[in-house]
């Protein structure tokens, strides 16, 4: 599932490649990606330019020249390719939004979806979100504050996104290596200092995530080389030697989710 580094990599490159552009045609190949009727949706969506591309958590936020905007989560599988027609991947097409002859497709939005909504009406889905991590006001002193109110196991905490917004699976797994952390820890059996430690992991990996482009394996557009150029240390490497301490990575399940660590050097 794409997480904040993948989604903060799309609103880059989408901001410089279709930032101020009209949609001149949409298409609709799966209705339950959208949340009105296709006729609403292409009629609305139409002859609008996208005013500006914005993050926040998880979610893209399209905003339209008439104030109404694209709410989009890709959920899991989901991804984007921006192109010809010509070089489109040979996948189903969900939503297809043209801007003449260059096109921005939506694939594997069997999960997810592109909303239709008001300015007020995404305020609302974002109600229940944590606060966002890489935030400057996302100080030390209120991760501790969160933490403090918190229970159960770290992992389960930082992929719950009403605690921290943007954070799942896989960028988890990295930052509870990068701090040294096991992740069925109990958050009460932390303290200051490996939360301190927690923190600075979780800005540091984030912030390489989006400065190597995400692990999405899927260019954006044909030529792309920005997506998809971070390398995990310890997800999805399950057997292979961790860098740091030379032990075997070994997979667990926290919470139904495959997780994956280091029993040596995380503690």
């Amino acid at each position: 599932m794409p997480e904040l580094p993948e989604m903060e990599t799309y609103q880059t490159l989408l901001g410089s490649l279709i930032g101020g552009l009209k949609i001149s045609d949409v298409e609709i190949g799966r209705e339950k990606s959208i949340n009105v009727p296709v006729d609403t949706f292409t009629k609305q969506v139409s002859n609008q330019a996208i005013k500006t591309i914005t993050r926040r958590a998880k979610y893209l936020i399209f905003q339209l020249q008439d104030g109404k905007c694209l709410l989009l989560h890709l959920m899991l599988g989901g991804w984007m390719f921006f192109g010809k027609e010509e070089d489109k991947p040979d996948r189903t097409i969900q939503v297809k939004l043209s801007f003449g002859e260059q096109h921005l497709y939506y694939i594997g939005l069997r999960l997810g979806y592109l909303h239709l909504l008001s300015p007020e009406e995404v305020q609302e889905e974002f109600k229940k979100l944590g606060p966002e991590v890489l935030d400057a006001d996302f100080t030390l002193d209120a991760f501790l504050q969160i933490m403090q109110k918190r229970k159960g196991t770290i992992k389960t905490t930082l992929i719950n996104q009403e605690v921290l917004a943007g954070i799942g699976n896989g960028y988890s797994d990295e930052i509870l290596w990068h701090s040294e952390i096991r992740p069925d820890t109990k958050i009460n059996d932390l303290d200051v200092q490996q939360l301190t430690r927690l923190y600075h992991s979780i800005q540091f990996i984030l912030k390489k995530g989006i400065e190597q482009g995400g692990y999405m394996e899927n260019p954006l557009y044909k030529g792309d080389g920005k997506t998809g150029g971070y390398q995990f240390y310890v997800y999805d490497r399950e057997g292979k030697e961790c860098s740091r301490c030379h032990a075997s990575i070994i997979k667990s399940e926290i919470s139904s989710r495959k997780t994956f660590f280091c029993p040596n050097c995380q503690q």
